[in-house]
């Protein structure tokens, strides 16, 4: 068996080479630089790893990062300069919070409060934390630090209390947990102009062709194929990927008896109750202050450190930030410099003038599509709203698309391609590297869920637009 798994692991490794030679081999497209291409073929080298798995994710980063450097691709300072990515800095520091919920038992408190209310079955959990999203969204605009700040600890510790951990019954509960507050998540950034770091950049974006996005107007839009959607992905998922333990009959009295036993709260749950509430008035008031999410993680992080809610030890210890902290940065420099190299602008032309002079419906639909699903190649949703979004939409309009119904179709597409892989937004590296979910079955659920989101957003959605009077 040993044997067998070891030829696996060689030939998926192959694989991953010869795909990367494929792309490299072939003739560089017209228009496109050596460089840019050259790094596609590690890019494509490095995602494939990272499917098929046959060195741990961060091993084949590394891999990735050699390449560049040794290729002579990227400099070594432009190889590292994800490093210096505020977004990959956020996530590692949100491990590290998550790690005071834990341990100060705050996380156990929270989630046990959770398993009182509205702990009669998983699938109710699961709504229970869209909603709780659903509340926040409006107020933080961070998705990473909404989802991943917030969210994150209390389903780590709500897992932890059903006795399903990464390493032990994942699929137990934890899994559904993780994959629903994630995917839930994706969507509420959408539903607001605040929720997400790029929507006031595509507010700005759209006046180019005469569509104002006031804070109202995209709320209104949302809000029928938004909560459509929160509505049916929580079953769906439920669906297809099922957890073990789906009624929870004894919850809200196991709930109630463990918070009768853990007490009072302790000091230094107050202490960490009191960072947690200063993390997101510091995020909700980060745009007008004019601080990133990531300085404002670092306080908390600091806060907890002086105070002694969790230690130095606990810090070197949390391998999964670490991990992360590798293979994410990784391909944000990949991604980042595929469009700085022009990649991505090349991208667009070539789907543009394939499209010109087609009837308005068939091109807009193939332009959207298209913009959906390249976000294969982004690890940001603002690096492709801003490389993508202002070509793509001046297009679609071109091709006799009304203006109202292309912003507001990219705008949320712009949100929602998020949760089609593991790298492709902010929270994205947080709940998978918590372990739940393995690679293939993240983008397996990813894939389906975008089927859903396109329907309703882009189906449902477009008929209410037209309906309140948005184009």
């Amino acid at each position: 068996m040993l044997e067998l798994l070891r030829s696996k692991k060689v030939f998926y490794f192959c694989l991953s080479v010869a795909l990367g030679l494929t792309v490299y081999l072939l003739p560089t497209p017209e228009g496109v630089s050596q460089q840019a291409w050259q790094l596609l073929a590690i890019f494509v080298f490095t995602i494939a790893g990272v499917i098929s798995k046959p060195l741990p994710m961060g091993a084949i980063a590394f891999l990735g990062l050699m390449l560049m450097a040794v290729t002579r691709t990227l400099s070594f300072d432009e190889a590292f300069s994800g490093f210096n990515n505020a977004i990959v800095w956020l996530i590692v520091f949100a491990f590290f919070i998550a790690r005071g919920f834990i341990k100060t038992g705050l996380g156990s408190r929270l989630a046990y409060m959770i398993m009182s209310l509205m702990g009669k079955s998983t699938l109710g959990m699961g709504y229970g934390v869209v909603a709780t999203d659903l509340l926040l969204a409006p107020a933080i605009p961070s998705l990473t630090a909404r989802a991943g700040g917030v969210i994150f600890p209390v389903l780590s510790s709500l897992s932890k209390a059903f006795g399903s951990e990464a390493h032990s019954h994942p699929r137990r509960i934890g899994s559904y947990l993780m994959t629903t507050a994630f995917q839930g998540s994706v969507v509420t950034s959408a539903m607001f102009l605040t929720s997400m770091a790029g929507n006031p950049l595509i507010a700005d974006l759209a006046k180019e062709v005469g569509v104002e996005l006031t804070w109202g107007k995209w709320a209104l839009a949302a809000s029928v194929p938004g909560l459509l959607t929160l509505l049916i992905m929580p079953f769906l998922i439920y669906k297809i990927y099922p957890p073990e333990i789906k009624e929870t009959p004894d919850a809200k009295v196991f709930a109630k008896k463990q918070l009768k036993e853990m007490g009072p709260v302790s000091f230094q749950e107050g202490v960490m109750l009191a960072t947690f509430v200063l993390l997101i008035t510091l995020w909700i008031m980060g745009p007008v202050i004019q601080m990133k999410a990531a300085v404002a993680a670092l306080i908390g992080l600091s806060a907890l450190l002086i105070t002694k809610v969790i230690s130095w030890d606990d810090i070197i210890k949390e391998k999964g930030a670490w991990n992360i902290l590798i293979w994410f940065a990784t391909l944000i420099t990949m991604a980042s410099y595929l469009n700085k190299l022009g990649l991505t602008k090349w991208f667009s032309g070539w789907i543009v003038s394939n499209v010109q002079g087609a009837e308005w419906f068939i091109g807009f639909t193939v332009l959207a599509l298209v913009y959906y699903y390249s976000h294969y190649f982004f690890a940001s949703n603002v690096a492709h709203i801003g490389s993508m979004y202002p070509p793509f939409l001046i297009l679609c309009v071109g091709l006799g698309a009304p203006a109202g119904l292309a912003a507001l179709t990219l705008a949320f597409f712009s949100s929602l391609f998020g949760g089609l892989t593991h790298y492709g937004c902010g929270p994205a590296p947080i709940f998978f590297g918590a372990g739940y979910v393995p690679v293939s079955t993240w983008w397996r659920n990813g894939f389906v869920l975008s089927v859903l989101n396109i329907l309703l957003w882009g189906g449902v959605g477009s008929i209410w637009w037209k309906f309140v009077g948005l184009y």
